[in-house]
């Protein structure tokens, strides 16, 4: 073992966790730094407190007068808690979120000064629109770009900063952020299966679209993670041999929290609750050194928000604990990636999941109406919904170690199988007392009796219904979570939209019931739908060339999934809903795919020179030792030392062929980068660092691992996997 990592080693090995003191309850520590509507209630007058919260519930314009009272009352309510700066915090397309910090403080004269902050600073600020991520939307010469408070996202304080969530939009007005698409699917969501309840209950004013994810990652020991340039580079390992113990025991799953980790955790979870994130869940992950925390489900705007919050919060958090969160989607070649399990619902202001089955044939007939419609539109569009969750970090992940694979299905389980079978028998047209009521006893009527069996799951399915909600695995876990919601939500909104249409036609022109419409609407897209849904193996070759028969995409590499972003289609349905325009969309697409041809550029660039100045390196001076033991054995045994070295001989052979083509292929993948970065397509350019580039890195990667084996330990400069993933 090399000296560096030998001492980095020993120095974890005695280190002893934090201890972390939890003097009070949970409940008690919940929202304390949150201006949340208990805040509101108690610090704002009436008519201010009634301005929220109708911008909240109805979207309505908070008046500058009011903004100017709020903003007094948060001002006071921060400085009591030691806050001396605030900021606008937001969601740029970097992937990360971003913030200024400007004090409260202001001069009056030479003299004196005071702490101010008004209406105008709390509702808009105005960062460098140029400066981040924009598609071309916004060149260096037009700088400017808006960011605008969000009042259905509390402000809330992190350190000694008070931090505001906003929206983030160029002076024309395109969004430059994922708040923005994300907030008008959402409010069109809202507006479609609002309109679809009051087929059901006229009570109905409002529907908020739900988000619980499951956040997946690694915790490996920050002086471990230092020792290798590949990960603090590119969040991953792009060389290390698998140990000779992995997960294949399946002993870490599930199993004792270490108490290194667990100290973190709990960490993590104080402040999580003073954040108002409600964190309830955490466990060990499949692969060794992964782990997994939960938070109970929110409004999707707010979960959103917590997510992006969250992780920043464990990566400074780990920092006191001398470790290094690896939210990368695969980290580590042969374990398990990690993933961000969005699991996701509808549910209106009277208090029903309308994912959940009720008591009632009525209440069930709901269920069935929300259940086929959003398989319908995860069919219709299910390229789109590949597209949303495609990242360079992903395509490692997707197919692989109980990932999703990259083919989009749904998978509802056997009994609702044939549930919805029974439903595609029903009689076209109008249907007769007997029919109606067999079907609402018989079928409808049984399903919350089905469900309460249906407990099993199928891993490897990216969209599965999991007794109340759809859980879409295939969300990356570096990935902002409003790019997959603001797409399930698009596509929901616009099939709800298509669903009415089609009732109240078959009700207007047809004179048919409401109820016989309704089935027989539902009959036809169970059968147009039906190709989507899948209960096997996702994995296996046979349901690849199942899929290819059914008309499901197979977009494995994030450019060819990418395209269906700014296909007629995807344009058609995100304008027509007014969730992004034509102009938002492409940027957006250009954004991505320039992102992907830097990541695998910066990569490359890593394995070059890792595999140059480390690899080579330390395998020419193994080499050189083992030359000076055969000519120490020829020394001795004179003309018949070949017969006494021949396995170094051999060694030596195949180092010199290691070398050798590590050697060349990195020669080889630096002129296709060079190649790649004279194209002035962004598109091309991405398909030739997928093509020619990552071929390289994957074969130069090979011959460095088979190194790793051949070469004295001692000598190996990098952390191993083994050292990475089992030092505690």
């Amino acid at each position: 073992m090399s000296t560096l990592r030998f001492h980095a080693i020993k120095e974890i090995l005695n280190r002893k966790p934090i201890k972390i003191k939890e003097s009070k309850r949970r409940s008690e520590l919940f929202g304390n730094n949150v201006f949340n509507q208990k805040v509101m209630r108690q610090s704002l007058t009436k008519d201010a407190y009634n301005s929220v919260i109708n911008a909240i519930n109805n979207g309505s314009k908070i008046d500058r007068g009011i903004a100017d009272q709020i903003a007094s009352s948060m001002k006071d309510w921060a400085l009591s808690k030691g806050v001396t700066h605030y900021t606008h915090w937001f969601q740029p397309l970097t992937g990360a979120t971003a913030e200024k910090h400007d004090a409260f403080f202001e001069t009056i004269d030479n003299d004196s000064a005071i702490e101010k902050f008004g209406g105008s600073q709390l509702v808009q600020q105005e960062p460098d629109a140029s400066s981040f991520p924009n598609g071309g939307i916004r060149n260096t010469f037009e700088a400017r770009g808006y960011t605008a408070w969000d009042p259905t996202s509390p402000a809330f304080i992190y350190g000694t900063t008070l931090c505001i969530p906003t929206v983030f939009v160029a002076y024309t007005g395109e969004a430059l952020d994922y708040k923005t698409p994300l907030l008008r699917a959402l409010q069109v969501v809202d507006q479609a299966a609002t309109a679809v309840c009051k087929y059901f209950d006229k009570n109905v004013r409002k529907v908020n679209a739900s988000l619980g994810w499951e956040q997946e990652y690694f915790l490996i020991d920050s002086g471990l993670v230092a020792s290798r340039p590949d990960i603090v580079l590119t969040g991953r390992t792009l060389l290390g041999h698998s140990p000779a113990k992995g997960q294949q025991l399946d002993d870490h799953y599930f199993g004792s929290i270490p108490s290194r980790a667990m100290a973190y955790m709990r960490d993590l979870e104080k402040e999580c609750m003073l954040l108002g994130i409600p964190v309830k869940t955490r466990h060990n992950e499949v692969a060794p050194n992964q782990f997994e925390l939960a938070p109970i489900y929110s409004e999707a705007n707010l979960a959103v928000d917590h997510n992006s919050l969250i992780m920043d919060v464990m990566d400074k958090v780990a920092a006191r604990h001398n470790f290094k969160v690896l939210l990368h989607e695969k980290p580590f070649a042969g374990v398990n990636g990690s993933g961000k399990h969005n699991n996701w619902s509808l549910g209106t202001d009277t208090g029903i999941n309308l994912l959940q089955p009720g008591k009632t044939p009525m209440s069930n007939l709901q269920f069935l109406t929300f259940f086929i419609n959003t398989i319908k539109a995860v069919y219709e569009n299910e390229a789109l919904l590949r597209a949303s969750i495609a990242s360079a970090s992903n395509d490692h992940r997707l197919g692989a170690n109980e990932a999703p694979p990259a083919i989009i299905s749904v998978f509802i389980g056997e009994q609702l199988t044939r549930v919805l079978e029974d439903l595609e028998s029903v009689t076209k047209g109008k249907l007769s007392p007997k029919e109606k009521t067999d079907l609402k006893l018989n079928v409808v009527g049984k399903i919350p009796e089905i469900l309460l069996d249906n407990t099993d799951r199928n891993r490897t399915s990216p969209f599965a219904f999991t007794g109340n909600k759809f859980e879409f695995r295939a969300v990356g876990s570096l990935a902002n979570c409003a790019n997959p919601m603001t797409v399930l939500n698009t596509i929901v909104a616009q099939q709800l939209l298509d669903f009415k249409g089609d009732v109240d036609e078959l009700i207007d022109k047809k004179d048919m019931k409401k109820d016989d419409a309704i089935f027989n609407v539902l009959r036809e897209y169970i059968k147009q739908s039906k190709n989507i849904l899948f209960e096997g193996n996702g994995y296996g070759e046979a349901w690849q060339d199942e899929a290819k028969k059914r008309g499901l995409s197979n977009n494995k590499t994030t450019p060819e999934a990418l395209k269906a972003r700014i296909s007629k289609e995807a344009i058609s349905l995100f304008e027509g809903l007014g969730v992004m325009n034509t102009v938002e969309i492409e940027a957006r697409y250009e954004i991505e795919i320039e992102e992907y041809a830097m990541r695998i550029q910066i990569e490359g660039r890593t394995i070059g020179d890792i595999a140059r100045n480390h690899i080579i390196p330390t395998a020419v001076k193994y080499q050189n030792i083992l030359i000076e033991n055969v000519r120490g054995l020829k020394d001795i045994f004179g003309a018949s030392y070949k017969k006494h070295a021949k396995e170094q001989l051999e060694l030596i052979e195949e180092i010199s062929k290691r070398i050798e083509a590590i050697n060349s292929g990195v020669t080889k993948m630096t002129n296709e980068r060079k190649q790649a970065n004279t194209l002035s397509s962004a598109e091309k350019r991405a398909q030739a660092y997928c093509q020619k580039v990552i071929p390289f890195i994957e074969d130069i990667r090979y011959h460095c691992d088979k190194l790793e084996l051949l070469i004295d330990d001692e000598l190996w400069p990098l952390t191993k996997y083994r050292e990475l993933l089992f030092t505690k």
